[in-house]
């Protein structure tokens, strides 16, 4: 979500905070080779640690954007993004991290799919200034139902009638959602939509750059940290050109936010924090594994979903509760019937 967090996996294995890092899931093949051994009080806490920070972006993000009210949203991407750089380049740069050189090649091939990944974290941070965190998650459920007709149609992918069944609860759970969302905001509900297919769009078009981006690098391998740092770096540039085709520039001139150092600080933990996923996200599938991380990102949702509610003082309905717990539901059941699909397989 506005959140990023790392491994851009495989499309619509895992929730979409995951995508927003710019990782793809394919990279739990690299990790396998140096997964490390397994401690069941380590895969608590990386788990702990990877709910924590993921639920903690999302919240900070609408704290910046609805408590503050803070009117540019690409802004607060491209300062995140920045933090993001910041760290990575200096880890890299002390050798506690390896990443790829950045050569011209590389960036051709990666710029279509970054486009994308810039897109997809404007649409996010549009969509959550207007829209409560509840909804905001069960909407987003409508990425796995695009991802998936676009798997069936782009890669002749077919999917068993449990995957299709929660694709189909999650339909029924973001429409009734909306239906009785007391404080639904059109202008909200569009960027959300626009996030789902963008968010999907990214997702698809990663499968097909992933290998040839591995061709192009000199190790042959494109690990996390350098595609966090790939995202991230290439989306300054289009970032700074979209604060003025946004006219950002006008009302970051007038608010007197940022001459509030309160302000920065909330926006600068909000840049460790995208990042923290990322540590904690790669922590996290060390300690266990693509099926456990899958299923934990689902029910990591329900606890959002209720901070959000309560922390903002969101308005509900008895109606509106039952669809926001019914498409959270959805989700763990679609996490389920994925796993028993991959078993399959």
């Amino acid at each position: 979500m506005g959140s990023r967090s790392p491994i851009a996996m495989k499309p619509f294995e895992n929730n979409e905070n995951d995508l927003e890092n710019g990782f793809d899931k394919d990279t739990e093949k690299t990790t396998r080779s140096t997964r490390v051994t397994k401690i069941p009080n380590q895969a608590l806490l990386s788990g702990l640690a990877y709910c924590i920070s993921s639920c903690s972006m999302i919240l900070v993000n609408k704290f910046v954007l609805s408590s503050y009210d803070f009117n540019a949203g690409i802004f607060l991407m491209l300062y995140q993004n920045f933090i993001s750089v910041l760290i990575v380049s200096t880890l890299s740069f002390l050798g506690v991290i390896s990443t790829e050189p950045l050569s011209w090649r590389l960036v051709k091939v990666w710029l279509p799919v970054n486009f994308i990944f810039v897109g997809m974290l404007i649409t996010s941070m549009f969509s959550l200034r207007y829209i409560n965190v509840a909804m905001v998650t069960v909407l987003k459920n409508v990425t796995n139902v695009i991802t998936a007709v676009g798997e069936m149609y782009l890669f002749s992918k077919h999917h068993d009638n449990r995957v299709w069944a929660a694709l189909f609860l999650m339909i029924i759970s973001a429409i009734s959602g909306g239906i009785t969302d007391l404080s639904f905001h059109a202008v909200g509900y569009t960027w959300q939509l626009i996030n789902c297919f963008l968010t999907a769009s990214y997702s698809l078009t990663l499968r097909r750059v992933m290998d040839t981006a591995k061709q192009v690098t000199k190790s042959g391998n494109l690990n996390e940290f350098s595609m966090v740092l790939l995202n991230n770096t290439l989306s300054l540039p289009l970032g700074i050109l979209l604060i003025f085709v946004f006219n950002e520039v006008d009302y970051l001139s007038k608010t007197p936010l940022l001459r509030l150092p309160t302000f920065w600080l909330v926006m600068t933990l909000s840049g460790f924090l995208g990042l923290a996923i990322s540590f904690t996200s790669m922590w996290f599938l060390h300690q266990t594994g693509a099926t456990t991380y899958s299923l934990v990102g689902s029910l990591n949702k329900i606890p959002l979903s209720v901070a959000g509610i309560l922390l903002f003082k969101v308005p509900t309905s008895l109606e509106n509760s039952a669809s926001i717990f019914f498409g959270l539901l959805a989700g763990v059941f679609f996490a389920r019937a994925k796993m028993r699909e991959r078993s399959q397989t």
